[in-house]
């Protein structure tokens, strides 16, 4: 049985190929590369209201924000992760919006540098943040939901056949729209019946992670 002081330490995530680990302010000369170069492919599906101009991207804004997660991190409320192959950064996944009590919630978001798409790193990804949120956080019930006409994102969740709930309406303002968002889950009870299954598929290292 892990203890909440474990659960909370920074943890180190590996799957077959991908090493998932908080960032630090060291990797924002590659992070910002990746942002930079592709800018047209994950700008147009990122959280943003009318009018208002895209995150800012400079090396401050983005250890504050690495500050921030490792804030939110301590509180349990939440778990940003570099997604690494080879030592090199491809991608970001996150757990968050955690909420405990008789709920046990969170929700995961991934992208992907444009150059690793189509490789199955994300997959990888879902299922290494799965494992951990049902069996070391021990969630109850993990989402994720994604704009309709998102293919490359709903390829991930459809690759995992994770369990489509329907469309939300206006979910989300992304861009300043409100956009409808599919929504998928997996609960508990699915991960006990189908978690073996989706390790054995895409991280054959059975999920591990070190603290």
């Amino acid at each position: 049985m892990i203890g909440r002081s474990d659960r909370l330490a920074a943890p180190e995530l590996v799957g077959r190929r991908v090493r998932l680990r908080t960032l630090h302010e060291r990797d924002y000369p590659e992070w910002h590369e990746i942002r930079l170069r592709c800018r047209d492919w994950l700008i147009p599906w990122e959280p943003r209201p009318a009018g208002a101009p895209a995150a800012p991207e400079d090396r401050g804004s983005f250890a504050a924000r690495c500050a921030a997660r490792e804030r939110e991190r301590q509180l349990g409320g939440g778990f940003g992760f570099g997604i690494f192959l080879a030592g090199e950064l491809v991608g970001e996944i996150t757990l968050s919006s955690i909420q405990r009590g008789p709920f046990q919630n969170g929700f995961i978001g991934y992208w992907v540098d444009a150059r690793a798409a189509g490789q199955g790193l994300a997959p990888e990804s879902v299922v290494v943040v799965l494992h951990f949120a049902f069996e070391v956080l021990r969630l109850h019930r993990v989402e994720i939901a994604i704009v309709p006409r998102n293919r490359p994102s709903r390829r991930v969740v459809e690759k995992l056949q994770l369990r489509e709930e329907g469309v939300a309406l206006r979910f989300l303002e992304i861009d300043g729209v409100w956009e409808d968002h599919v929504r998928y889950a997996m609960t508990a009870e699915e991960w006990e019946e189908r978690g073996d299954s989706l390790l054995r598929t895409w991280v054959s290292a059975g999920g591990r992670h070190t603290v």
